[in-house]
Formats: structure tokens, C-alpha cells, sequence
């Protein structure tokens, strides 16, 4: 008996940000482990743009005020933090603002290169109450996953003068799911999972839901690979142990592999080149026996060896 897959999503589009999204026919249980893979997945792990910095004239630190400016540096801040972005490409990008005069700042105000647009351009920055008012500065956008918090780039080399930013990046502002029971055949515990996912305005929702299940297959498909990549390498060394071409690999690149290369501790490294070992092919034409008969190899030393080799396709003498 196996269990049978869920039917494909039907779509709800509630506006241009906003989606739900409904998937049936979950096995009994499932629809909690794919709605809370899910959720994490979209809210820590889709690419989006964010500022992450900022200068501006005549500021040198976040706790200060700006002269006939209403907000102070940490509100201008909070302001630059509401601002979304969509970055085309994976470049730094920067954008400038510079404001004389009475006036209300919007994001629309921001002067933007090719590569990045404003999303939402109504948002509040500052507000200007005199004619002498003077607001200049110098906006930093990276692109970056989930949250990027300042200390995470304290070693990031950060210009003079700039004020470093917490970032959200997450293009997904909300993202919650509902599990529900409903009928499939005979059993009425079969899962309904309910999916509303609203973004920033720089991806869609069907795009979001997209890349959260493509990150979730490549994840589950590693684990799928170990098992034939170990199965490949015994397979190989075996049909060369069984072909005599083993001393012929040696001699090939492989064979020729310094021990220095491998991953392997000092002690065991120290004792094979006491012992005139170099190469892969060296350690290849011995057998366990010769290899404990070395002063400082054990057990262990030998399991390390065995590990090394395997990774080359190559194995020790019979």
C-alpha cells in the first residue's frame, strides 16, 4: 500500500498580493507537516531587497535630529525599513534622496537606478516644515534571505559615516495555513490544508508558493542522493578489485592524490609519512595488516584511511 499524493492547489486570488491557496486529498497527518514546512520555508528562506544602510548629511549617529525635519534619525530609519524593493539582481544597489524646502517625503521622492524599483512608493519618510529644511541621503539596498539583523554584518566592512540597518528581506508578509478534515472514499481523516499567503508586491503569491516547494524538493532530493553516491563508489571499487584494474586507477590522477589532500588527523598523517606513504596508490597497495604494523597507526588511523580511499574510489589491498 502506498500513500497517495494530495491533488494540485486551487488558487483564490483575494487581490494582486494576496492568494489562498487550498490543497486536498493530504494523507491522515500530512497536512500539518506540509503546512508547517511550508510557513518556514516562506517566511525565512525566499530571496527579496531590503536597505540595509543608510547616510545622511550632517548625521553621524542615530540618535540625532535633523534641523525643521519632524522626524528624527531613528523615525526616518523606522520609515526606510517600510519601503520595499525589487532588486534585478544580486548587486548592492544605492538610491538617493535630496529635499529643500517645505514638503512631504515619500518613497516616490527616491531617485532609483535601472536595476531597482520602488514597490509600495506612498510610504512616509520625513516631512519638511521650513523653507531652510534640508534632507540629503544615500540609500543602501542589498538583496539577502529572511531577516538580516546588524550584527550579522558587524565583520562587513561598513562605510564611514553610514548607518547600518536591520534588514527584513522575506518578500512574504504573511503566510498561515488551516487543516481541516474531509473525505476521501471511505475515511473522512484525510487533510484539507489551507494556504493565505500575502507579499510585499515584488513577487506574487503563486510565485512564493512556487520557490518554497522547489527549496523543499532540492532539500528532500539530497537525501535521496547519499544513498546511490555510497552505492556507486562500493559498486565501482568492486568491479575493480574484481577486474584487476585497480593498480591501473592508481596510477591514473586519482592514485596519484597526495595524503597531505586527505581529510584525516595529524597523527595519522604524521605516522604514514614516517613510513615513506605519500600518495593514494601508496596507502592503495596496503593491506590492514601492513597498515597497523606502522608505529602510531591504529584501529582507528586505519578506519580513517579506508574513508579517504573510498572517497577516491580506490580501497586497500586484499
Amino acid at each position: 500500500m502506498q500513500i497517495t499524493l494530495p491533488t494540485k492547489p486551487k488558487i483564490t486570488k483575494v487581490s494582486d498580493n494576496q492568494a489562498i491557496f487550498i490543497v486536498e486529498g493530504c494523507y491522515p497527518g500530512y497536512g500539518l507537516t506540509l503546512g508547517n514546512s511550508f510557513r518556514r520555508v516562506l517566511l525565512s528562506s525566499l530571496p527579496g531587497a531590503a536597505v540595509t544602510g543608510v547616510k545622511i548629511k550632517g548625521v553621524k549617529h542615530e540618535f540625532s535630529t535633523i534641523p525643521y525635519v519632524t522626524e528624527d534619525v531613528i523615525q526616518i530609519i523606522l520609515n526606510l525599513k517600510q519601503i520595499r524593493f525589487k532588486l534585478h539582481g544580486d548587486q548592492t544597489a544605492k538610491a538617493s534622496l535630496k529635499v529643500k524646502g517645505v514638503k512631504e517625503i515619500k518613497a516616490a521622492d527616491i531617485k532609483t537606478t535601472a536595476e531597482l524599483d520602488i514597490i509600495n512608493k506612498e510610504v512616509h519618510i520625513a516631512a519638511l516644515t521650513n523653507k531652510k529644511a534640508e534632507l540629503e541621503m544615500e540609500i543602501t539596498i542589498e538583496s539577502g534571505l529572511g531577516y538580516g539583523a546588524v550584527e550579522q554584518r558587524k565583520k562587513e566592512k561598513i562605510e564611514v559615516g553610514q548607518i547600518a540597518i536591520d534588514a527584513i528581506f522575506t518578500p512574504v508578509r504573511k503566510a498561515y495555513y488551516s487543516v481541516e478534515n474531509m473525505r476521501v472514499g471511505d475515511r473522512t481523516d484525510y487533510n484539507r490544508l489551507r494556504f493565505n499567503i500575502e507579499t510585499d508586491g515584488s513577487i506574487s503569491p503563486e510565485e512564493a508558493f512556487k520557490k518554497a516547494a522547489q527549496i523543499l524538493v532540492d532539500h528532500f532530493q539530497v537525501f535521496t542522493e547519499v544513498e546511490k553516491k555510497e552505492k556507486k563508489i562500493k559498486e565501482e571499487s568492486l568491479s575493480l578489485k574484481k577486474s584487476g584494474k585497480a593498480e591501473k586507477k592508481e596510477e591514473d590522477g586519482l592514485g596519484k592524490t597526495k595524503i597531505e589532500d586527505f581529510k584525516m588527523s595529524t597523527r595519522t598523517f604524521n605516522a604514514l609519512s614516517g613510513a615513506g606513504i605519500k600518495t593514494a596508490g601508496n596507502l592503495a597497495r596496503k593491506n590492514e595488516k601492513d597498515l597497523m604494523e606502522i608505529e602510531g597507526m591504529g584501529a582507528k588511523g586505519v578506519k580513517e584511511v579506508k574513508k579517504a580511499l573510498g572517497k577516491l574510489g580506490l580501497i586497500l589491498k586484499s
